[in-house]
């Protein structure tokens, strides 16, 4: 520090306010909402923690000064938040004849209420399905919007609620559903459905969990006009929510009989409470077969992963791709898993 002058003093102060912030983080998803909410909300901000870190260190690395050995040391020590944000391997693309392909998509009501500018939204997204062919679809946000035919599909559970507009959660399948239900989520639309299918000789559980809404704006520009202490608690509120409901999806998760597959919406990211008690033990696809940033949700300036695929130790996981197609305020995912 006694080396640096002027402006840089400056940089490595700041530097290092980031780095402390994003060391601290790493505790964030041990850290219940509904005792600290308001250190809940902090998880948020870990992809921004992240890539400002490896901002600092690439300015030091130019400057060729030992400073940005702090950042680069915080980054390692937290080598699998970082993975989670960003994955530096190519995705894997393994062809298995036992393939089974699954696709999660939040489609915002395919549109309904012309959320996208983009015209014939949703006959847009029955093409890509049609195209892409997963096995498996999990939606949420679902609408049986009368523009949407996805007949080719045998089997589907839908749990809709709603007076005027039905909405809400579905699963499609090529593969005979020989059982599913829904876990009611309380004072809200949300909730998580199951679906028990069954392929060759093995039953799979596919859950699909969409956990409450932070109702945050993916436009940055209007976010920051928000009153910042209002949106500060609002949030905090949905984390002790979103905390309830992982909840009661974790005791029906424990209860399953099935090797088991979860998809969803989480509204929160890899680094929050409710995403690591979740997750258990099961693989995250994109972790284990993906590259980039993953982003799965169109927030403006930084990537954002708040949907997930995550599967049962059984599985290998052979192939994992993020849509680029602004179809939603979402964007798909699509994984391929074979039993070991």
């Amino acid at each position: 520090m006694k080396k640096l002058k002027g402006i840089n003093k400056i940089i490595f102060f700041a530097n290092s306010v980031v780095a402390a912030m994003l060391l601290l983080s790493y505790f964030l998803p041990y850290i219940q909402p509904k005792s600290f909410a308001f250190l809940s909300v902090f998880s948020l901000t870990v992809p921004l923690l992240i890539i400002l870190n490896v901002l600092f260190a690439l300015f030091w690395l130019l400057k060729v000064k030992k400073q940005m050995l702090l950042s680069v040391i915080v980054l390692l020590l937290g080598y699998s938040h970082v993975s989670s944000l960003y994955k530096f391997t190519s995705s894997k693309n393994i062809t298995d004849k036992d393939n089974l392909s699954i696709m999660n998509y939040n489609v915002r009501l395919f549109n309904l209420y012309n959320w996208i500018p983009e015209k014939d939204t949703q006959i847009k997204i029955v093409s890509l399905i049609k195209e892409t062919q997963p096995d498996i679809i999990s939606f949420q946000e679902y609408h049986p919007h009368e523009n949407v035919d996805l007949s080719f599909y045998s089997y589907k559970y839908e749990k809709l609620s709603g007076k005027r507009i039905k909405y809400g959660q579905a699963i499609f399948s090529k593969y005979p559903i020989i059982k599913s239900g829904s876990i009611e989520f309380p004072n809200t639309a949300n909730n998580a459905i199951y679906a028990d299918i069954v392929k060759n000789s093995d039953t799979i559980r596919i859950y699909n969990v969409h956990l409450q809404s932070l109702h945050i704006d993916a436009d940055v520009d209007n976010l920051k006009k928000e009153y910042s202490e209002r949106l500060f608690k609002r949030a905090g509120a949905t984390f002790e929510m979103q905390q309830s409901q992982a909840e009661l999806f974790l005791k029906h998760k424990e209860a399953s009989p099935y090797k088991m597959i979860v998809c969803g919406d989480f509204n929160n990211t890899s680094h929050s409470y409710v995403y690591k008690e979740i997750k258990g033990d099961l693989l995250d696809a994109f972790q284990e077969a993906g590259n980039g940033f993953g982003r799965t949700f169109d927030f403006k300036y930084f990537p954002i992963r708040i949907d997930f695929v995550l599967v049962d130790k059984d599985f290998s996981v052979n192939t994992f791709k993020t849509f680029e197609e602004k179809l939603s305020d979402h964007y798909p995912i699509l994984t391929k898993v074979s039993l070991h």
